[in-house]
């Protein structure tokens, strides 16, 4: 599979401050790659240079095998770009956003009107085309400005957190559009803070922190170097908690934690869903009432904090880094 962004040992410095501290990146053709890290981390710095908003200050790039410092125009032909905030006219309707960006791109009238009500269709927005972009959810604007993006139906798209700031349900609407772009073969790259996101959408993470790529892989491989399975069982008010606990340890990888008050057992296991089966097996058999049994594998939230010390979430302060650089 051919790779068709790569990037290798990308330096870009504010004063004393890496936003990019040599980070190398691929990203194979019909794919999803998932930059995956906390404000401030790096992800926005590293679109920006790829699309060619921003210099490098060492190492290289290619997009679609071509370089984007020497030859920047043809990058840019090549590409979508939706950004952080949703670029639309809030003045005009969701058509006349989608026919102007077509106009700019030189399409002809007919050409531009065509492209625009397909768009439109494309991202459910067709009941809403003549209405002022001002009267859009927050969710309809986002989708607008994706559409705005795929005008010139680019094979290569960048999307920098495209559904910060959306409710549960527009941040799901998003995602069904992206998926439906990638199965059509665009090769996307993804920027994001919320793991979930990373786990539905990505082929591949990089973790990146603190403007380096710290780990790389699918969400399950990620999830695998950190370990950690474990089972969850609440028992009734019946059964007794001693028992339950030493037959639950001989099937532990470490020591099983109670929560007395809930009557939770928290069991490290390795052995995934037959270890699972095994307990509730022996649970019955011992006469343990079982009110709740899981199990829970390790999440992407883990994993960052198993790799960083910190939370995805964590805020990491750049003093002397203009507001909005990620």
């Amino acid at each position: 599979m051919t790779d068709v962004i790569r990037a290798s040992g990308l330096v870009k410095t504010y004063g004393q401050t890496h936003a990019l501290d040599g980070l190398d990146l691929a990203v194979p053709e019909g794919t999803v790659t998932a930059l995956l890290g906390p404000n401030g981390a790096g992800k926005t710095t590293a679109v920006r240079i790829l699309a060619t908003l921003l210099d490098a200050d060492s190492g290289s790039a290619e997009v679609a095998g071509i370089d984007v410092r020497t030859n920047p125009g043809a990058v840019r032909a090549k590409i979508g770009l939706s950004g952080q905030y949703a670029a639309v006219d809030e003045y005009l309707t969701g058509y006349e956003n989608l026919e102007m960006v077509a106009r700019l791109y030189g399409l002809g009238r007919r050409r531009a009107n065509e492209r625009a009500r397909e768009l439109l269709e494309l991202f459910a927005l067709s009941e809403s085309a003549d209405r002022p972009v001002k009267t859009y959810s927050g969710g309809m604007r986002r989708r607008l400005d994706l559409a705005g993006a795929l005008v010139a139906q680019p094979p290569i798209l960048f999307l920098d957190e495209p559904t910060t700031g959306l409710d549960p349900r527009g941040r799901a609407e998003l995602w069904d559009v992206i998926i439906r772009l990638v199965k059509a073969g665009t090769t996307l790259l993804l920027t994001t803070q919320y793991m979930e996101e990373a786990d539905q959408l990505a082929d591949d993470i990089v973790v990146i922190d603190h403007g380096k790529g710290i780990a790389q892989g699918t969400a399950t491989e990620l999830k695998d170097r950190v370990g950690g399975e474990r089972i969850e069982v609440v028992i009734g008010e019946g059964s007794d908690l001693g028992p339950a606990r030493t037959l639950l340890q001989q099937l532990a990888a470490g020591e099983v934690i109670i929560d007395e008050h809930a009557r939770r057992f928290t069991v490290p296991v390795t052995g995934g869903s037959q270890v699972l089966i095994e307990a509730l097996r022996r649970l019955d058999a011992l006469g343990t009432t079982v009110v709740d049994i899981a199990l829970r594998r390790p999440t992407l939230d883990d994993v960052f904090l198993t790799l960083t010390g910190h939370a995805a979430e964590d805020i990491d302060t750049l003093p002397s880094v203009k507001k909005g650089r990620r």
